[in-house]
């Protein structure tokens, strides 16, 4: 672990606090017009999700972790656990499902999601961030309604409500961010 400043603190930064591993979610840096300038942090608890507002002065010691993100291929899904397999040495883990939380849908056989650990203990999953999906079933086109930035809803086979624009028809592929979970293009 690496000792910063607490005026250092960025977001996305992992850090050792209060005995717990914290993300910093988002950081205002702030310089009143009496004292200190200091680092108004926003963290989330990685273990259990909870958030802390946290002040951090510029001569205070963090520790920042770095933690080790390893390509895996998702295998299959078992009890509330996923299993994938590393890439490279072929050993295969079990993780908890609620890893991905609102992602979770988008996995899919055989995908790659690089998943972070400390020490042992996997903290956080990440998918690509363009899955392709197809659609179930989708309102038809309606006469007049074909400017450029108009929607319409959609439901996708894996069970996920998104909004598609009207050219788009059922049985088609497209491909769905997965940091925004909003339509990307046709696939």
């Amino acid at each position: 672990m690496a000792k910063i400043n607490g005026n250092e603190i960025r977001p996305g930064y992992i850090l050792d606090h209060d005995g717990g591993l914290w993300a910093a979610v988002k950081v205002d840096h702030v310089k009143p017009g009496k004292g200190g300038a200091f680092a108004q942090v926003e963290l989330r608890n990685l273990r259990s999700g909870s958030k802390l507002n946290e002040r951090f002065r510029s001569a205070d010691k963090v520790d920042r972790v770095e933690l080790e993100r390893r390509d895996q291929q998702f295998l299959y899904e078992s009890d509330g656990m996923l299993v994938v397999m590393d890439t490279d040495s072929y050993e295969q883990t079990e993780l908890p499902a609620d890893l991905l939380g609102e992602r979770r849908p988008f996995l899919q056989d055989g995908m790659t999601v690089v998943v972070e650990y400390y020490e042992a203990e996997a903290l956080n999953a990440t998918l690509p961030a363009k899955v392709t999906c197809r659609i179930a079933e989708t309102e038809p086109v309606v006469n007049g309604q074909t400017a450029a930035k108009s929607f319409k809803p959609a439901m996708l086979e894996n069970g996920i409500r998104v909004m598609v624009p009207p050219f788009i028809g059922p049985g088609e592929d497209i491909v769905i961010n997965t940091e925004t979970l909003d339509y990307s293009a046709r696939a």
